[in-house]
């Protein structure tokens, strides 16, 4: 053991165990045994202390018969001795060793070379262990890399007498990777070729990056319908230059439903440390149809549009928030003016101004299929109108961003039949909120012929002061209306004309103008009663008198004139 076994051989020790009872004729020796050739061989000298000193720790329990099995390595104590004892006579004890041994034939392969637009040459050089009487047959074989990843040997068993080898003649676009694998054969000295070296040369593709050390524009939360402006240089880092640059844009929305963002191609990449290696990568998002969580993923080359090295540098994905608009907007409803109430009476030919605002300053109301507008005839026919003639008239809200977020619409009609009128109005806005749970409806009346109801003034008796209160039928208001107040003989202490009075419309008024009891020159009047009437004139004719249903006024007029009482 000690010097007739080469080191590093693999050494493998067991016992036959005989039954001592059943073989008297066969003494059986144990540890104790062993120890004791000390005193014949020297200290450490014996078969005991051998196999201690190389790993079996387990052997001090052999003192009774046992099977055992024991493997190790000659001094090599990167090699873990394995043992096992059994526990009787009759036991049978299993040990498994890995031994790795040298062998006639290895084989050693090279990282991927590549991406190549043209190959080149291949250079490998090596040599044998010194004091080793040769005895290598290397050979190197040339395999391709598809683009799929999968491979083929191109060329094979390249010798020692082929250790510059052209490779033009490999298709690039065939195999843009190169790998190579050297066979070593050695049935001599069992010892690899020493490889030195091995390299490929060839035309390289371009490589580029994303890189936001050097431009980064991102916004990560939004308001709905702000513009999203995304933008990423993405930088040559080659000496191959780029033809122009493909470039791909996607957004998830909160469904995750990718929506593609078209962009056209960049300009050509110069090599890098050049004035033109860097180009900016982006889009302007309208995020009107983003609302909520989104995810951008945006990548240069895709599809492997042009050759290039790497591609997981390539692209990024960036998260976004859009803040939805869930508030409806108002809308608002004058005629000529006013917000009338329901079966006022309006002109014939109204003034209808429909007013639609919103909050979200950047979806701008500009679009008519925001607003519906319908009116109901006397005779129950309900008519849509359009944004084709000059009846209806859309404004829209003016350019993003508006605070003043209002759409406005502008209906003229002419209504030539007297009677009761519906107007219907729908609206939203453009994140389809709607103005309202229902829809908004006015009923009002129309009354083609001018006339005018009796003029009541109010509060009556007054201290102070004392306005108006009357109705105007028709499609004009008079060009001169004139209330004459008068003493209860006839004098006219007052004369009040229509400018003084405020805006005027058709249908009920009440006047701005507030007489506060002085005469035509300001000189307060005294207590008591006076009488007033109206004069009215229209293309040179007067109004004639309009009595509505149920109107009781009359007992408090005598031949068109009444009376009011001043008290202060």
């Amino acid at each position: 053991m000690r010097d007739s076994i080469p080191d590093g051989y693999y050494v493998i020790v067991r016992n036959f165990t005989l039954y001592p009872a059943a073989y008297p004729a066969f003494p059986v020796a144990y540890i104790a045994d062993w120890a004791s050739d000390e005193a014949l061989y020297g200290p450490g000298q014996s078969v005991y202390h051998y196999l201690k000193a190389a790993g079996f720790s387990g052997i001090d329990s052999f003192y009774r018969p046992r099977p055992f099995g024991f493997v190790y390595r000659k001094n090599d104590p990167s090699f873990t001795p394995s043992w096992i004892v059994g526990d009787g006579v009759f036991d049978n004890p299993t040990l498994s060793v890995e031994c790795p041994s040298p062998d006639t034939l290895g084989y050693i392969y090279s990282p991927v070379f590549g991406r190549a637009k043209r190959w080149k040459q291949l250079f490998w050089r090596g040599s044998v262990l010194p004091d080793i009487t040769p005895g290598d047959n290397p050979s190197v074989d040339i395999i391709g890399v598809r683009q799929n990843g999968t491979e083929a040997v191109i060329m094979n068993n390249l010798t020692v007498a082929q250790q510059d080898h052209d490779i033009s003649s490999i298709d690039a676009d065939e195999y843009p990777y190169l790998r190579l694998r050297m066979r070593n054969v050695d049935s001599i000295h069992f010892t690899p070729y020493q490889l030195k070296y091995w390299r490929i040369t060839y035309d390289p593709v371009p490589e580029g990056a994303v890189a936001p050390n050097i431009y980064f524009q991102h916004k990560d939360t939004l308001e709905v319908g702000e513009p999203f402006n995304f933008s990423v240089a993405f930088k040559n880092i080659s000496q191959v230059p780029f033809d122009s640059l493909k470039v791909k844009m996607i957004v998830t929305d909160r469904n995750n439903v990718a929506n593609i963002i078209p962009l056209p191609r960049k300009k050509p990449l110069g090599t890098f440390g050049s004035s033109t290696d860097s180009v900016h990568i982006g889009s302007i998002i309208n995020t009107s149809s983003f609302p909520g969580n989104n995810t951008l993923f945006m990548e240069a080359n895709p599809d492997n549009d042009q050759p290039e090295q790497h591609h997981f540098n390539n692209f990024t994905f960036r998260d976004f928030y859009v803040k939805p608009d869930s508030l409806s907007p108002v809308l608002d409803v004058t005629f000529d003016g006013v917000h009338i109430l329901n079966r006022d009476i309006v002109s014939s030919k109204p003034d209808i101004l429909i007013k639609l605002k919103d909050e979200a300053k950047w979806m701008i109301l500009n679009d008519t299929s925001l607003l519906t507008v319908q009116v109901r005839y006397p005779n129950g026919s309900l008519k849509r109108y359009y944004f084709n003639n000059d009846t209806l008239r859309f404004i829209p809200a003016g350019q993003a961003p508006n605070t003043d977020n209002t759409a406005t619409v502008n209906l003229r009609p002419y209504f030539s039949e007297d009677g009761t009128y519906e107007l219907i109005v729908i609206g939203k806005d453009r994140s389809n909120n709607e103005a309202g749970n229902i829809e908004y409806r006015v009923l009002f009346e129309v009354i083609n012929k001018p006339m005018i109801s009796n003029m009541l003034n109010y509060p009556n008796p007054f201290t102070t002061s004392t306005a108006f209160v009357f109705t105007i039928t028709g499609n004009e208001v008079p060009q001169n209306i004139k209330i004459e107040i008068m003493t209860v003989t006839g004098k006219i202490v007052r004369e009040i004309l229509k400018d003084e009075l405020g805006p005027l419309h058709i249908g009920r008024n009440i006047t701005e103008f507030k007489w506060d009891g002085t005469d035509q020159y300001g000189q307060k009047l005294a207590n008591g009663v006076y009488l007033y009437r109206v004069v009215t004139n229209l293309n040179g004719k007067s109004l004639d008198k309009y009595k509505a249903e149920g109107d009781n006024t009359d007992k408090y007029f005598n031949k068109g004139y009444g009376k009011m009482y001043l008290m202060r």
